[in-house]
């Protein structure tokens, strides 16, 4: 990238993204740090993860949450899911969890299993669309997690597209379809798999669990590890 204009700072809707490529599998922790940077001012990037491409912001910014809103066209009833570095932050952004989530967490993190789980009472309203839940992963790829190790704080995972739209596996496609809508897109190279993460919940009062979608885990992994649910 070379030098890291400042310019990147001040870009809105009508102009062209800026476009940072790091490498996925060592990331340079001077890129990271101006991502990371960004991020906490409250900017929405695109970046890639172990699945699609999703778009990056702070979620405990309220400016930056209703700005994912906006970039998207989403519905603000659909609450945003989240990723984490490690199962300590989840803790810190959900109430007491169960077996079920420790031993999801221990087989399938870092890995495309994303759990929704009850909120901790600090988690703004507007990340969990006032349900009260929230969907946590911690993605196996190393770009995501330097990023949230830099900046502090977890990021937003919704994928990099239009509502309704394909997602993206590259950077040049979130360009095409976002590249006027934020400032920054990340580029780490081609998604290592073109399937979505797959979301169980957890929040029945019973402590039963169900598959909300079957994504890059099948349920008959799911069903191997816990029994019939």
């Amino acid at each position: 990238m070379g030098a890291m204009p400042n310019a990147g700072f001040f870009r809105g809707r009508g102009l062209p993204a800026e476009i940072i490529k790091i490498n996925p599998n060592q990331p340079e922790a001077k890129l990271v740090t101006y991502v990371a940077e960004r991020i906490r001012a409250g900017q929405v990037t695109g970046m890639p993860t172990d699945t699609f491409y999703g778009l990056a912001a702070d979620p405990l910014n309220l400016r930056a949450v209703d700005k994912i809103y906006e970039v998207k066209s989403r519905s603000r009833h659909k609450p945003l899911s989240l990723l984490i570095e490690s199962v300590d932050q989840a803790e810190e952004l959900a109430r007491p969890q169960s077996d079920v989530f420790y031993l999801l967490a221990r087989k399938f993190w870092p890995g495309p299993l994303t759990m929704i789980v009850k909120a901790a009472s600090g988690l703004p309203l507007r990340v969990t669309a006032n349900t009260g839940n929230v969907a946590l992963r911690v993605p196996a790829a190393e770009i995501p997690l330097a990023v949230i190790r830099a900046a502090k704080v977890p990021i937003t995972a919704t994928s990099a597209n239009l509502s309704g739209a394909k997602e993206c596996t590259t950077a040049k496609g979130v360009q095409e379809q976002l590249g006027d809508r934020i400032p920054i897109i990340v580029d780490g190279g081609v998604s290592p798999r073109s399937v979505a993460s797959t979301i169980v919940d957890l929040t029945d009062a019973d402590g039963r669990w169900s598959v909300q979608r079957e994504g890059a885990i099948t349920r008959q992994e799911l069903l191997d590890l816990l029994g019939d649910a």
